[in-house]
């Protein structure tokens, strides 16, 4: 087990921790909460051993392997599935042990140590699963989003956010007794979300988890370590469980409550307000249910130190925008556009409250950068309605923000291009203390905001977007960077919100508390999704399942023997073509049948040669023993593919 006993941890001058206890049990997923800064990240470098206690006592046993996501980002030729290999440091170890072991065999062949540690080193690698790295490796690959053909590439083809992908599946490739993750989610879209989580739940390990995914801590953790003045404090159950118990422990704190009843009263008053307007299709209830839970938890919410608030847009056009037969995709020089969405119909009108659903690769993101002007429609037409003000927040916006810039400049040249009449206070007295309401106070709107954490750029990002008071927010992701805290703070905004919103996002809890509708994009379409978001869930795993399924007919196809028809055979013809096909499968079911004979001696061959290899054998033997061994091991893997692909094409014949 972990254990830590009246630890003291500082960063810098700053002390983090003082004399905090807690125990963390073999098998238990853990998540670990609390505001930034409270020292989440300080801990995991504790547990990974890069830093050290700064009093009291930490132990961790020393046996247990750790695997964790490196923070780098991957520079390499190697293909996406030998990268996603090397994250088995088990496997990597003995291949390096092989190697050695018969390089030293090839310089003395005679020698008995040499021959045993040879033959040890073919047998240590077939247990640890040498024959099936490269499956292992693809699943988790093809788990986490990328397509069948990707699975070859170079790392460095990829971008950023799928580079980090895969040093995660690297880190779940890796045997390990603590697996330590911190904000595992930030890279994922919702459909490799889902497979991550129900990939976790079966993770064996102990595991420690930092994220501000809530929906995503509820489904992986049964234990919540939570970081507050400087002590730790253990909650069994997941984070809702953590949520209810901590209201009611600020609830009891009679005096502190009091101060928040102001606060808690502002909470009620939206909560009550949108029950009563939601209506009683099941997209709405979802969020009613929301709101149930923010009710509950009030004071938990008023105990957070940011909020904000959307002003009133200045004018609502109805409808917003209207697509009409429209065709979406992008246009890329000297080659022919690519279609991604197709029959686009679809009108937004004033007061919609949208949620975008569709699994990686659908076209989220190309509908939403036509809606936001981003790129142009293929065809058809976007009319959008007089005086719409699209506020868009995209994840590359982080990127777009000026890094040698302040804060502060970025409000100063916001305001001049819209212009003198956009906003009467546009002073730098006025913006700065309109920063300081989005937690930019002091000397940080000064700050260059290539300094800054990926959350403060993404507060910046809001700030901006709510000065321009914008009667249609699009928002694509935008929680990616953003802490608990801060996430609960848009959701109250968003529910206050008098205008209409698009919203994209892998976080649950915000598409439930803030939607009351879902559009589903999926296989070149854009139409309404009638159910809620664990009805989508399904429809994920669904859709996964059937993907899988295409590709395995497509490769049973692509295998077969093809037969032409150049018309609809006559009951004659019919007989000819299915004697054809009898005459086509004979031979492979010759071949299927020796290929069982030849697995049967194989296997037997297998079980002696380990039999062998347990009793005394001269050094000679042991090696050769070995060397036979592996090349059985290769071989029988090759039968099986063989055997799998003629049957393949035989129950392809039988059934055409």
């Amino acid at each position: 087990m972990i254990t830590l006993k009246n630890v003291i941890l500082r960063r810098s001058a700053k002390v983090l921790l003082n004399g905090a206890s807690v125990t963390i049990n073999p098998g238990e997923k853990v998540g670990l909460v609390g505001r930034n800064g409270a020292g989440k990240s300080t801990l995991f470098a504790l547990f990974n051993g890069t830093l050290h206690e700064d009093g009291g006592d930490f132990s961790v046993p020393t046996s247990w392997r750790l695997a964790q996501v490196a923070q780098n980002m991957p520079e390499t030729e190697e293909s996406a599935s030998d990268f996603v290999v090397g994250g088995d440091t088990r496997l990597v170890a003995l291949r390096e042990a092989l190697a050695r072991a018969e390089a030293d065999h090839a310089a003395d062949p005679d020698d008995a140590e040499i021959g045993m540690a040879l033959a040890h080193a073919y047998t240590d690698l077939h247990d640890a699963g040498e024959h099936d790295a490269v499956p292992r490796a693809q699943a988790l690959i093809l788990g986490l989003g990328f397509k069948v053909h990707e699975l070859d590439q170079p790392v460095n083809s990829f971008s950023g956010g799928w580079r980090m992908r895969l040093q995660l599946a690297r880190a779940l490739m890796c045997p390990s007794d603590l697996l330590l993750l911190d904000e595992p989610t930030n890279h994922l879209d919702l459909d490799a979300l889902v497979w991550l989580e129900a990939w976790l739940q079966k993770y064996a390990g102990t595991m420690i988890v930092i994220s501000h995914d809530r929906e995503f801590l509820d489904a992986v953790t049964d234990v919540t370590l939570h970081i507050v003045h400087e002590q730790l404090t253990r909650y069994g159950g997941n984070y809702s469980a953590f949520e209810t118990l901590r209201a009611q422990q600020l609830e009891l704190q009679q005096a502190a409550f009091a101060k928040q009843q102001d606060k808690i009263a502002h909470l009620q008053k939206f909560i009550d307000r949108f029950k009563a307007k939601a209506s009683k299709a099941k997209q709405a209830q979802s969020r009613v249910k929301a709101l149930e839970r923010m009710e509950k938890v009030a004071p938990l919410l008023a105990e957070a130190d940011f909020s904000f608030e959307f002003k009133e847009p200045g004018n609502i056009p109805n409808p917003m925008l209207t697509i009409s037969a429209a065709s979406f995709g992008y246009r890329v020089a000297g080659e022919p556009p690519k279609t991604i969405l197709t029959g686009v119909n679809r009108s937004v009108l004033a007061g919609q409250r949208i949620g975008i659903l569709g699994a990686n690769g659908q076209g989220k993101s190309t509908l939403v950068k036509t809606i936001a002007r981003e790129m142009g429609a293929l065809a058809g037409t976007v009319t959008e309605g007089k005086g719409l003000n699209i506020g868009y927040f995209a994840q590359q916006e982080l990127d777009v923000l000026r890094p040698q810039d302040t804060p502060l400049e970025h409000m100063v040249r916001l305001a001049r291009e819209l212009g003198p009449n956009a906003r009467e206070r546009t002073g730098e007295q006025d913006l700065r203390g309109f920063l300081g309401s989005f937690n930019f106070s002091g000397d940080m709107v000064k700050q260059a905001v290539g300094t800054m954490s990926g959350g403060e750029k993404a507060r910046l990002v809001l700030a901006m977007m709510v000065w321009q008071r914008p009667n249609l927010l699009l928002l694509d992701e935008p929680t990616n960077h953003l802490d608990l805290a801060t996430r609960e703070a848009l959701a109250i905004a968003l529910n206050e919100f008098e205008g209409t919103l698009m919203l994209v996002s892998h976080d649950r809890a915000l598409l439930r508390s803030v939607c009351d509708e879902f559009w589903l994009v999926g296989r070149g379409r854009v139409g309404d999704f009638d159910g809620d978001l664990d009805d989508y869930q399904r429809y994920l795993l669904d859709e996964a399942k059937r993907v899988r399924e295409e590709a395995r007919l497509a490769t049973r196809e692509a295998e077969s023997v093809a037969v032409a028809v150049a018309a609809a055979p006559s009951s004659q013809a019919a007989a000819q073509e299915r004697q054809q096909r009898s005459n086509q499968a004979k031979p492979l079911k010759r071949e299927l049948a020796q290929i069982d004979e030849q697995l049967a001696a194989a296997g037997a061959e297998k079980t002696s040669l380990e039999a062998r290899l347990s009793t005394s054998l001269p050094a000679s033997e042991i090696a050769e023993t070995g060397r036979r061994l592996k090349a059985l091991n290769d071989q029988i893997d090759a039968l099986e593919e063989r055997w799998l692909a003629l049957s393949d094409q035989i129950e392809a014949l039988a059934a055409a």
